[in-house]
């Protein structure tokens, strides 16, 4: 564990010194539609941009410091937005962002990747004016299967981009320990991003960042909505929302956005222990992670002033406890 006792909030951005605290919001939901060139969507719907400045906005008030987006996102759309939100607030604000991924702003399309490190640095001056600030603080590399070789290359890049002062710490989202053992061989690794929730741990990853340091980002730590309660089992998502045909990944969803009949009994199985004391089950589901692991960090989507609401309310209950964590883990065994 990173922190005990009444220091659980307290997170570090590996070794950069960047106090983040204990839960981030994820910036993807608010980048609106976007899909890929034949169509299929990679967004989450529509969203009101004018209700996600308003719930970023309410988040820092209620002491949310961590933005992890993309500039994918949205074609673009999403880092707009969060730029827009912290203007006038950036220094209250842990901006994080990631490159890597091809995209048609115009078009509102991603398709295609490009591992050069010049690319990096025109992702990385792209990205600071959609976000309208003078740096990235936490800078990732959002190609999971990069190989090592090509990402040893981008490692060293953006220990250049340290030095200039464009970012001020680097990660890669991945969900291969090896590969991120590779990138955290750089000075300015602070951390990884990778999957990880009740219903789906990853030891390995967690080991990993206790053994060097490295920061937790939690994605997907709600399933992509499976674990907030809100999916009805028998509405299918709307048009634009990739849950609505998702890829083999997401595999927590079935055809049309329905939940998965193999995940859906275990959520259920689950339900009592994670909304005990109070809780929601989206803030028990948080409330494992930290339970889990005290260097892990989740963002969590949001496209509402409610959900920010929520989700930040999980704060207030803190960490499961040791018996409610043997408890999940009998039930799923």
């Amino acid at each position: 564990m990173q922190t005990t006792g009444t220091d659980w909030r307290k997170r570090t951005l590996g070794r950069s010194g960047i106090e983040v605290g204990a839960l981030g919001f994820g910036c993807w939901a608010i980048g609106g539609e976007w899909s890929t060139p034949d169509g299929s969507p990679l967004g989450w719907g529509k969203v009101d941009d004018e209700e996600s400045v308003a719930a970023i906005r309410r988040a820092l008030d209620l002491g949310v410091r961590f933005f992890d987006t993309a500039d994918v996102y949205g074609a673009g759309h999403s880092e707009r937005v969060l730029g827009r939100a912290l203007a006038g607030r950036r220094d209250e604000a842990v901006v994080a962002t990631k490159w890597g991924n091809l995209f048609d702003e115009r078009a509102r399309t991603m398709d295609g990747a490009d591992r050069s490190p010049a690319y990096a640095r025109r992702a990385l001056l792209a990205s600071l004016r959609r976000l309208g600030t003078d740096r990235i603080d936490l800078f990732q590399l959002h190609l999971g299967d990069t190989p090592a070789d090509v990402a040893a290359e981008l490692r060293e890049a953006c220990e250049g981009f340290v030095a200039e002062g464009l970012i001020r710490a680097y990660a890669w989202s991945t969900d291969d320990p090896e590969r991120a053992a590779l990138f955290a061989g750089g000075e300015h690794c602070a951390a990884v991003q990778h999957a990880c929730n009740v219903l789906e741990d990853a030891p390995g990853m967690l080991a990993l960042g206790e053994e060097r340091g490295l920061l937790s980002i939690i994605r997907s730590p709600l399933a992509m909505g499976l674990l907030t309660g809100a999916r009805d089992p028998g509405r299918r998502a709307a048009a634009g929302d990739i849950r609505s045909t998702p890829p083999a990944w997401l595999h927590w969803f079935e055809a049309g956005g329905v939940p998965s009949a193999h995940w859906a009994p275990r959520v259920e199985a689950i339900r009592e222990v994670l909304t005990s004391d109070g809780r929601t089950l989206a803030q028990g589901a948080l409330g494992w992670l930290w339970g889990r692991s005290g260097r892990t960090v989740p963002i969590p989507g949001f496209r509402t002033v409610a959900q920010a609401e929520e989700n930040a309310g999980a704060l207030a209950h803190g960490p499961l406890g040791p018996d409610r964590m043997e408890e999940v883990a009998r039930l799923l065994a």
